[in-house]
């Protein structure tokens, strides 16, 4: 049980806005619009409460969200190169919104649909049905996603989907976080990665080849600051302007796949305020930010680039393509599952 129960109120734009809350004053709020969360308001090591995260300033930014402020993205997340894959020997095109690339859905994914909400004791949980030929893909999908704040400040994002003919499927939340609460940029935040590869991309952001982090700017194994990093001398920087790269990360001896256990670690040294990602996933996306120059939030100025970072559990961008592209096939009859854990904390 939650708590707290969850409340809810409705925006002009048509939306329901829902508002997980625990006993240490952090609240969540989450819309059906995109499954999206808006803000997370959580205390510094001072008790001054702010948002964590980063978000438009009314619900009508959130009707086409360019920048997938908070989204719930699906059925693919991140990349598929020219938006094309072949699954059983038949080919399919998905949309290309990307340059040629398929990203995060297409031009209408799951981050623009209005899911149904199941407010429950034990959480907020969100329904949608993807039909056959949304976007491009195969099969009619069944998604279901739940969202529960407990008093540890863990914010645990449950995915599932069934699907009545094969399909690919690779959900994510694309929550931008800036732990100061927005009023400085994110280079000062100390970023931890339990990786030793991530993947390196072309000039199309689509992976070619899977490095270690050993002796580059991708080495987060120990934490250091996002700044100083994004000034290195580094190609695969200048590619994406910044990081926009997924990692491998690392399983321990005896560790099963798709075990929940925690891969990444962020530090704002300013509020003290402390981020934790736990998933089962295979992939994490790090992205700086590098295109949220001239975006209007909700603060008095717009966003400048790397004002918010994201790291977003999920499979390998463009896998469908891959050697491994079994792995995210969902076949009838099998459940797609995935858990990812934010968890927000305050060092003394």
């Amino acid at each position: 049980m939650l708590p707290f129960p969850i409340t809810s109120t409705e925006t002009d734009s048509g939306e329901t806005l829902y508002t997980l809350q625990n006993s240490r004053d952090m609240r969540v709020v989450i819309s059906n619009r995109g499954a999206t969360m808006i803000s997370w308001h959580a205390p510094d090591r001072y008790d001054r409460i702010a948002d964590v995260l980063l978000g438009y300033p009314d619900s009508q930014g959130y009707l086409n969200n360019p920048t997938y402020f908070g989204g719930l993205i699906g059925r693919w997340a991140n990349r598929i190169a020219d938006g094309h894959f072949t699954l059983d020997g038949a080919d399919f095109l998905v949309d290309q919104n990307n340059g040629t690339n398929h990203l995060h859905g297409g031009d209408a994914g799951f981050h623009l649909a209005m899911w149904q909400a199941h407010p429950a004791e034990d959480g907020l949980r969100f329904t949608l049905t993807s039909a056959e030929g949304e976007a491009g893909f195969p099969g009619n999908l069944q998604v279901e996603v739940r969202y529960q704040l407990d008093d540890n400040g863990c914010l645990t994002i449950d995915y599932q989907a069934i699907t009545d003919a094969p399909t690919p499927v690779n959900l994510t939340s694309h929550a931008y976080f800036n732990l100061n609460g927005g009023c400085s940029g994110i280079g000062d935040h100390l970023l931890a990665i339990d990786a030793d590869h991530f993947l390196k991309v072309d000039a199309k952001l689509i992976p070619t080849e899977r490095a270690e982090v050993a002796s580059s700017a991708f080495d987060f194994r120990q934490p250091a600051p996002i700044g100083p990093r994004l000034t290195w001398p580094d190609a695969q920087l200048g590619l994406a302007g910044g990081f926009d790269h997924c990692y491998c990360l690392h399983w321990n001896a005896g560790v099963e796949p798709g075990t929940l256990r925690d891969v990444a670690n962020v530090y704002d040294p300013g509020s003290g305020r402390e981020l934790t990602v736990a998933t089962t996933e295979t992939g994490l996306q790090f992205y700086s930010g590098n295109y949220l120059a001239g975006v209007k939030g909700r603060g008095a100025l717009p966003y400048a680039t790397h004002d918010g970072f994201c790291l977003e559990a999920q499979a390998f961008p463009n896998q469908i393509n891959g050697p491994d592209a079994e792995a995210v096939i969902l076949r009838p009859g099998r459940t797609y599952r995935q858990t990812t854990v934010y968890r927000l904390s305050v060092r003394a």
